[in-house]
């Protein structure tokens, strides 16, 4: 594997770590763009992170896109370096001078962006641009750092906290702690314990058609009609984007997708009221039971390849992890890698992400789906991967693929 795949699979494996991808927008990391843009008196400025075919800004000031291509974006240039970019003037630096983002929307001329470390791989940038070219002095830099700095410091802190801003469930960590906790009581007392993972289906797709406002009133209203279901004692904490882990103790497999069903059937009956009129939703649900000497995290990946199945069924559905009949379990597999489609013989190319794989399929992110051919090939260069693929399902950045 070379080293710029190497530094991919890292970044990425961070990133997840990390769980910023596709969050809402949060006020601590707004103010940092906002001083940005203040600071240095400039009309744009973004906090980027890089995935496998994007560049995606936890805040933005000055813009209105949530997201980009991968490949032109000047971020993907500076996570690459261990010090600050610095182009005073895109039309003179040959790396730029041809860039679409210079000739086209935003019409970049100045660029600075300060890579964010984390675990000894760069995962994004803190970056400030303008519209016209200008000099960027080393007290300049120096405070571009700064910020960065406090950039970083702040997605550890979101990292550690133990409720999520948004739903008021417990932080991804602190689901992951207090589910060890109840299956170690689980494994001393001999009590049955029941671990689910939820996940909204066509979540991106109420975000792209009503918004991130309206998508945050969803996520928010889906996990209140949880918890009026869900006893004191039952544990609810978000995970991703839209999917949540719950842990129910002393709750056999057989009581737990009674309850489980229940919920599905509640958030199915939703009727979410918001300015774009009223949102309906439903959610795909993955349960397992435990048994003893089993770690929480492989209860929480057999939950994970259960809800899997649900979604390959058709979606809002409960469906249990079923050891003894592994047909019942899905093969695809949650992972997040960089991968790159090529047709036409190799002289068309997309960056993608890989977001789930078995041997035989795969559901891949692009930035749009509108010009893919029903054939091509998936690479991932980082586990040596290249295979033919058929299209089976597409949406507007989503696909999933089969293996010919």
């Amino acid at each position: 594997m070379s080293d710029h795949h190497h530094d991919d699979a890292r970044r990425l494996e961070t990133l997840a770590e990390l769980d910023i991808l596709d969050t809402p927008r949060e006020h601590a990391f707004d103010r940092l763009t906002g001083l940005c843009r203040k600071i240095f008196d400039v009309p744009m400025a973004t906090l980027t992170f890089i995935d496998g075919h994007r560049q995606w800004f936890k805040a933005v000031d000055g813009m209105a896109d949530r997201e980009g291509e991968r490949r032109p974006a000047f971020c993907n240039y500076a996570i690459r370096e261990n010090e600050p970019l610095i182009v005073p003037d895109t039309h003179l630096d040959p790396r730029f001078a041809d860039n679409v983002l210079v000739h086209g929307r935003p019409f970049l001329r100045f660029y600075a962006g300060a890579p964010l470390r984390i675990g000894g791989v760069n995962v994004g940038t803190l970056c400030a641009m303008d519209t016209r070219p200008r000099a960027f002095s080393a007290h300049e830099v120096a405070i571009l750092e700064d910020l960065a700095a406090i950039a970083i410091d702040e997605l550890m802190l979101r990292n550690l906290s133990m409720r999520d801003s948004l739903t008021g469930a417990l932080s991804r960590r602190a689901f992951r702690g207090e589910g060890e906790r109840l299956r170690a009581l689980a494994e001393r007392h001999g009590h049955k314990l029941t671990c689910a993972l939820l996940d909204i289906d066509h979540f991106k797709s109420v975000n792209d058609q009503y918004g991130h406002a309206v998508g945050d009133l969803v996520l928010s209203k889906v996990v209140e009609a949880c918890r009026a279901v869900l006893r004191e004692s039952d544990v609810i904490g978000r995970l991703g984007g839209e999917e949540f882990g719950i842990v129910l103790p002393h709750a056999s497999l057989a009581d737990a997708m009674a309850v489980l069903e229940k919920l599905r059937a509640t958030v199915a009956g939703l009727s979410i009221e918001s300015p774009c009129g009223a949102i309906r939703v439903t959610a795909s649900f993955g349960a397992v039971d435990f048994m003893p000497g089993m770690p929480f995290d492989t209860m929480l990946e057999r939950a994970d390849l259960a809800m899997y199945a649900a979604k390959n069924n058709g979606r809002n559905q409960v469906i249990a992890w079923v050891e003894a009949a592994p047909s019942a379990a899905p093969t695809l597999r949650r992972v997040f890698k960089a991968g790159q489609i090529a047709f036409n013989a190799g002289r068309s190319t997309f960056d993608c992400t890989v977001r789930a794989l078995s041997e035989s399929e795969a559901a891949l992110d692009l930035i749009s789906t509108a010009e893919l051919p029903e054939h091509f090939k998936l690479a991932i260069a980082s586990d040596g991967f290249s295979r033919a693929c058929r299209l089976t399902a597409r949406s507007d950045k989503r696909i999933e693929v089969a293996f010919v």
